[in-house]
């Protein structure tokens, strides 16, 4: 009698997964939302800054209100909050800034725009390999666009701990809330109270094909938003 049970015990134990992680490699630049959000590229095709702003218009009108933006700022704030203590605390930032969206990491090589045939290498001036030299347009030398600004519709490196206003390293949802107000603030120049998307797709940047910013490094970003200081200032 020991043993017909003593097997049926060991089939029901759960065999461990032995299956392989699968890693994804990103070729293209993501769209960075406004609180964010990563959206990336399903096909050389796609528009992501077209598919959030499916996401985010909850009545389907054609136009973003600041209560849609609110309401978009909490869907993602519950992907981050994994915890659902109400915030996001450091380790949770961390996780967003490593795994969720490592595009947006000052440091990280600017992406090009999906679609677009990557540039031939070019040997730099130091001789070294291509890909070992930093990037000049991903670190903001000469006035360029820094972290997620270079994917998004405001001048916002990091845009979830740039919502942490009192500088507790905790973003609250009402931080969260507050802050999605403020920028369709921003990004609602002309004050109508809504946002279409032919409006947004005219803010958005455009990246060409060596992954740099189609814009003079003498230029001064006309976006608005809390950008990082740039070197010497």
């Amino acid at each position: 009698m020991l043993l017909p049970a003593l097997l049926t015990l060991l089939a029901a134990v759960e065999t461990p997964d032995t299956r392989p992680i699968n890693v994804t490699g990103h070729a293209w630049a993501p769209f960075i939302s406004p609180m964010g959000e990563p959206f990336r590229a399903r096909s050389a095709t796609d528009d992501t800054l077209a598919r959030w702003f499916a996401q985010a218009d909850l009545n389907h009108d054609g136009a973003l209100t600041a209560a849609e933006m609110v309401a978009d700022a909490e869907h993602f704030f519950a992907t981050l909050d994994t915890d659902h203590n109400g915030e996001i605390d450091p380790d949770e930032l961390a996780h967003y800034e490593y795994e969720i969206a490592p595009d947006i990491q000052v440091m990280s090589k600017t992406r090009r725009t999906p679609g677009v045939a990557a540039a031939k290498p070019e040997r730099s001036k130091h001789h070294r390999r291509p890909g070992d030299e930093i990037d000049d347009a991903a670190l903001a030398i000469g006035g360029g666009l820094q972290g997620g600004a270079r994917y998004g519709l405001l001048n916002i490196p990091e845009p979830v701990a740039a919502a942490d206003t009192d500088f507790d390293r905790g973003i609250s949802l009402a931080e969260f809330r507050q802050a999605a107000v403020a920028r369709f603030a921003l990004l609602d120049a002309g004050h109508s109270g809504r946002l279409t998307l032919s409006q947004l797709e005219a803010l958005r940047p455009a990246i060409t094909a060596d992954g740099r910013p189609k814009r003079s490094k003498k230029a001064p970003d006309a976006r608005v938003g809390n950008p990082l200081p740039y070197p010497g200032n």
